[in-house]
């Protein structure tokens, strides 16, 4: 009760507004989310951590009025952003349909086209509590070498997530990572952690994308996301983006590629079996054979 009433307090201190009622919210490993009703009738959720790190919910809170302004995919408006916690207009959940996730998927297509001014972003973020290196490199595959791979390959080595060996196999992807990626594309707008969770199916009628890591990226990279969890009616998500905004030939098989960077942050902050299944994914491209 003392932390509810603390977290009604912040909230009120950040909106100006009373908090008529707060309901915590289940799921989530990272954060503690509280339901809040307000006294204009709203709702909101607020999201807070202890000693988060510096910059954890600012990025978080410009992330998704980054995304916001593409005019596609729905995210949630942020209503207030410090430090310690984040605030935003709550989404009433509802159950996945198939006309959902066919709206999702154009929706998410011009997400993608209101692209980026570079691959990356103007400043470091985070994906989960993991560090997210954005500094802007000239092409997408040096930037997914450099910035998304790499790091994390070294990481997962020092946690002992990931063997010498498997690290070898994941590092000889990368030397031949320009043919690996296909055809150049543009920066595309990506949400940059869109897994299953990260999604609201809202009972409003639209698809809400939550929690990003949103940089410049490859489009790709949030299709393989989708994917590599199993979000709902993913097939009529895929096939309405693809009417949407059509797929370059051999994306099906690049998955496994887009998909070593969250194997590769899950080692890092899990463990378990997410470092062997990082470097099957890199075996796969460089035998030329999609994962089971």
């Amino acid at each position: 009760m003392a932390r509810m009433a603390g977290t009604a307090a912040r909230a009120e201190a950040l909106l100006g507004l009373g908090v008529v009622s707060t309901t915590p919210v289940a799921g989530g490993d990272i954060c503690t989310s509280t339901r809040l009703r307000l006294t204009d009738g709203r709702g909101a959720i607020i999201k807070t951590r202890p000693q988060a790190p510096e910059g954890f919910f600012p990025r978080e809170a410009e992330g998704l009025a980054w995304l916001a302004d593409a005019g596609g995919a729905k995210v949630p408006r942020v209503l207030a952003v410090a430090e310690d916690c984040l605030i935003v207009d709550w989404v009433e959940p509802s159950k996945p349909t198939t006309d959902l996730a066919e709206r999702f998927g154009r929706d998410l297509a011009a997400t993608h086209r209101a692209g980026a001014a570079a691959f990356g972003a103007e400043q470091d973020g985070f994906i989960g509590l993991a560090p997210l290196p954005n500094r802007s490199l000239p092409s997408w595959p040096e930037f997914f070498a450099s910035r998304r791979v790499m790091p994390y390959v070294r990481a997962a080595v020092d946690r002992q997530a990931l063997t010498a060996a498997e690290a070898t196999t994941i590092e000889a992807a990368m030397r031949r990572i320009h043919e690996l990626a296909g055809p150049d594309e543009p920066p595309a707008r990506i949400h940059g952690d869109l897994w299953s969770g990260n999604l609201v199916w809202g009972s409003d009628g639209d698809v809400w994308m939550i929690d990003p890591a949103a940089h410049g990226g490859h489009r790709e990279t949030d299709l393989a996301m989708l994917s590599l969890f199993g979000a709902p009616h993913l097939q009529r998500i895929l096939d309405a983006y693809a009417e949407a905004a059509p797929l370059a030939d051999g994306w099906l098989e690049r998955q496994p590629l887009h998909q070593l960077h969250p194997l590769l942050v899950h080692a890092v902050l899990f463990g378990g079996t997410y470092g062997a299944r990082a470097a099957a994914a890199a075996r796969s491209l460089v035998e030329g054979q999609i994962p089971a």
